[in-house]
């Protein structure tokens, strides 16, 4: 019986491999792919359950990611943990909102969410790295961050501004919904740093990690105890996850060597992907 399972884990473990190693390279993730997958492979699983094992692969995943991006120097510490401190709330009720809201009202959401950020990623143009690199000036300014990045990075020193604020605000909203649709949210956390707090995109893709990290972990928890969690969930999670560890590394080493203008294009492209694939395969019911 279990050798008749090898070949699906195999595929659980490749796919987890391909999305873990693009969602890292935009900085994203890769709940943005995940979950439409795993709603499109398994349409009969309540979505409670389905978010519940996405978010804990897509933790593994922002760990394996993050330690690349941390020794790359890329990571803001402070800012993440501001984010953190709204976002974790957020993300709580988001993880219990999902238990009341019928799977096809879900998916529909979910479609509609990725198309709409897919069409604003490709029509919002991106700065060069060296004009990311340069002093950015930002409404009314509460924090000031300043800091060098790595050799990758050609040494490029990164100035910019942000409104602690309206940062913190953002993330509260930001925690409900990512929770809410199980993507562990760096489909929305680095469009929100790069176009709403003017991030640059290659601090704000290493950034993105560790917030993502504790929004997943704490939406995880949050699973645990409102008894989403079984077997089933349990052997995807292990099954998926191990592709995503290695995954991760990969997407963290190509990332520094791709154009930042590419990194947002291939984000958008693959969120207006998902989306209306999700759209068709409704609609084929």
């Amino acid at each position: 019986m279990m050798h008749s399972l090898w070949p699906a884990y195999a595929g659980l473990a490749l796919l987890g491999f391909t999305i873990g190693g693009y969602g890292t390279l935009v900085g994203a993730g890769g709940g943005f792919m995940l979950m439409p997958v795993l709603l499109l492979i398994y349409p009969h699983k309540p979505a409670a359950e389905v978010a519940a094992v996405s978010l804990a692969c897509i933790l593994l995943n922002t760990i394996s990611g993050g330690i690349a991006f941390a020794k790359q120097g890329r990571i803001d510490y402070r800012s993440a943990l501001l984010f953190s401190t709204t976002i974790i709330p957020g993300s709580i009720f988001g993880a219990m909102a999902t238990k009341y809201v019928p799977r096809a009202d879900f998916e529909g959401v979910f479609a509609l969410f990725l198309i709409g950020l897919s069409i604003f990623m490709f029509l919002k143009k991106t700065e060069s790295r060296a004009k990311q690199g340069e002093h950015a000036k930002v409404r009314k300014h509460s924090s000031r961050l300043r800091r060098p990045v790595s050799k990758a990075l050609n040494g490029i020193v990164f100035e910019y501004e942000y409104n602690s604020l309206f940062g913190v605000t953002i993330f509260l909203f930001l925690g409900f919904i990512v929770s809410f649709l199980g993507i562990g949210g760096g489909a929305l956390i680095v469009p929100a740093l790069m176009y709403l707090l003017d991030f640059p995109i290659f601090i704000a893709a290493g950034t993105s990690t560790l917030i993502i990290a504790i929004v997943c972990a704490t939406s995880t928890v949050m699973h645990v105890a409102l008894g989403s969690f079984h077997l089933w969930a349990l052997i995807h999670i292990v099954a998926i996850g191990v592709g995503m560890i290695f995954g991760a590394q990969i997407g963290a080493y190509l990332s520094s060597r791709v154009k930042g203008a590419l990194i947002v294009k291939c984000l958008a492209a693959a969120l207006g992907a998902a989306g209306i694939k999700m759209i068709l395969a409704a609609l084929a019911l």
